[in-house]
C-alpha cells in the first residue's frame, strides 16, 4: 500500500502581504498529479489544513475542490487538525464525509479509532490520527493529572497502542500527529506550541508504529526511518528559502515499512535572502536569479540610504522585506535615542535626532529646512494664541 504523507497546507495564508491562493491551487495540481503518477492509495494530512480557525470562503472552496478531485480519483484521505485549525469546524460532517473517503480525526474521542485499509497483499493498515492536543483542554479527557504536551501525547499514544494490540497479527500501525517531536528543526513560519521548548515530545514515544506522519514543522525532515515531518508544500517564511518542498511517499509491505522516498513540488517563484550594501546589491551579477524571486534584503550601509526600497525594486521588483543592519558601526553598537539627542541645542536638533532614530539616517539639508519651517509655523501659531 502506498501512502502520501503531507501536512501544513495552511490554505489561505499570505506571504508577507502577498496572497498565496494561486500558488496553493498549483500545489493542488501537483498533489493530484503525484497521486495519479505513483498509484497512491491513501493521502495523509497531518494537521494545519487551514491557516486560521475561520478561513475565507474562497479558501474553503479550494479545500472542497481538492477533496472532490481526490474522491473522483477514488483515493481516500485521512486528516487530523492542527494548532491553526478549528478542530470543531474542520470536523463538522465528519461521519457523513467518511462514506466519501474523507476521514477526519479532530476529536480526542476518535484518536484511538483507526481508519482500516486492507492492503493489496493481505493484512490491514490501521491509520490513527492524533489532532493537535492543547494540554489544558484535553488533560481530563485523556485521564492526565499534570497537563503538558508530553503527558497528553503519551496518553494518546498509549490509547492507540492498546487498540492496535487488539488488531489481527500483521496489522501495520500508522499514526498521524500534529506536534513538535524532539530533534525537529524549526523555521520562522510555525507558531510555537509552547514557550522555551517544553512543548517537544520525545521521539521514542512513537516506537513500535510502522510509520509516524508528523505535522507542524515546515521543513521536510527525517527524524528516524519511520518518523518524519513532510513539511509544508509551500514556503511560508524566508527562513524556508533553502527548503526542498514536497511530501513523503510511504510504502507499506507485508513485513512493515517497505520504503520511503521524497516527492518534490517545486515552487513557481523562488525565494532569495540577500545581504550587502545598496550599491553592491544593485550591481552584483551573482544576484541575477533573485530578480525574479521574492526577496528579503538586509542593507549593511553605514547609514540608511534614501529611497532604499524604491531603488532596490528597480532590480528586485518583488522585494517584500527590507532590514537595515549597518556594519562597522563600532563595538559600542548603534546609539540610543537618548544618546542621539543628548547634545541637542534647540528644537530643530531634537526633531532631527528623532528622525535619525526612527529611520536610522540623519536628516539632510532639505529635510532640516522642512523641519525648520514647521517649527517656525508652530511658534507663530503659539504666539497668536
Amino acid at each position: 500500500m502506498k501512502l502520501l504523507h503531507t501536512s501544513d497546507w495552511h490554505l489561505g495564508r499570505s506571504f508577507h502581504g502577498v496572497g498565496t491562493l494561486d500558488a496553493q491551487r498549483r500545489f493542488a495540481d501537483q498533489l493530484l498529479a503525484t497521486v495519479a503518477d505513483n498509484g497512491v492509495d491513501v493521502v495523509l494530512l497531518a494537521g494545519d489544513v487551514y491557516d486560521r480557525a475561520l478561513p475565507g470562503v474562497d479558501v474553503v472552496n479550494l479545500f472542497d475542490d481538492i477533496l472532490a478531485r481526490l474522491g473522483a480519483a477514488g483515493v481516500p484521505i485521512v486528516i487530523t487538525s492542527g494548532n491553526h485549525d478549528s478542530a470543531t469546524r474542520l470536523g463538522f460532517g465528519g461521519r457523513v464525509m467518511e462514506r466519501a473517503g474523507v476521514h477526519l480525526r479532530t476529536r480526542v474521542a476518535d484518536l484511538a479509532t483507526p481508519v482500516v485499509f486492507p492492503a493489496r497483499d493481505g493484512g490491514d493498515v490501521a491509520v490513527y490520527g492524533i489532532p493537535y492536543l492543547e494540554p489544558r483542554l484535553v488533560a481530563d479527557q485523556l485521564g492526565v493529572e499534570e497537563a503538558s504536551h508530553f503527558t497528553v501525547t503519551e496518553a494518546a499514544v498509549k490509547a492507540i497502542q492498546a487498540d492496535l494490540a487488539t488488531r489481527p497479527d500483521g496489522t501495520a500501525g500508522v499514526v498521524l500527529a500534529h506536534t513538535f517531536a524532539s530533534g525537529g528543526i524549526t523555521s520562522a513560519s510555525e507558531r510555537d506550541l509552547a514557550i522555551g521548548g517544553v512543548g517537544a515530545v520525545p521521539l521514542d514515544l512513537f516506537d513500535g508504529f510502522t510509520y509516524t506522519a508528523l505535522g507542524h514543522l515546515h521543513g521536510r525532515q527525517r527524524l528516524s526511518e519511520s518518523v518524519r515531518y513532510s513539511g509544508s508544500p509551500l514556503p511560508y517564511s524566508f527562513s524556508e528559502a533553502a527548503h526542498s518542498k514536497g511530501a513523503w511517499l510511504v510504502e507499506i509491505g507485508p513485513d512493515g515499512l517497505a520504503g520511503v522516498e521524497k516527492v518534490d513540488w517545486p515552487a513557481e517563484r523562488g525565494l532569495s535572502v540577500l545581504r550587502g550594501t545598496l550599491e553592491d546589491l544593485l550591481a552584483d551579477p551573482r544576484h541575477h536569479d533573485a530578480e525574479t524571486h521574492y526577496c528579503q534584503i538586509t542593507l549593511t550601509d553605514g547609514e540608511r540610504p534614501a529611497n532604499a526600497m524604491e531603488r532596490l525594486r528597480t532590480r528586485f521588483p518583488d522585494t517584500l522585506v527590507l532590514m537595515f543592519e549597518p556594519e562597522g558601526a563600532g563595538a559600542e553598537g548603534p546609539r540610543t535615542y537618548s544618546e542621539r539627542v543628548a547634545g541637542a541645542v534647540d528644537e530643530l536638533d531634537l526633531c532631527a535626532g528623532f528622525l535619525e532614530h526612527v529611520r536610522q539616517r540623519a536628516a539632510d539639508d532639505d529635510e532640516r529646512h522642512v523641519l525648520r519651517e514647521a517649527l517656525a509655523a508652530v511658534r507663530a501659531q503659539e504666539a497668536a494664541l
